[in-house]
């Protein structure tokens, strides 16, 4: 194994804070992308409803 204990893991030779402060970052842009993505999509199918009922 590269790290010989989770301490180790966590700090990485004092670059610990700089990569796990990106691990974060990243997961919480991928989260708030699919929020997002999703909240659209409800979003255009309400539109779409909502136009489908007022030219039926």
């Amino acid at each position: 194994m590269y790290f010989e204990s989770l301490e180790a893991l966590l700090n990485m030779a004092g670059h610990g804070p700089y990569v796990w402060s990106c691990y974060g970052l990243f997961f919480a842009l991928l989260g708030i992308n699919v929020w997002h993505a999703k909240r659209q999509q409800l979003k255009a199918l309400k539109q779409v409803k909502a136009f489908v009922r007022r030219n039926s």
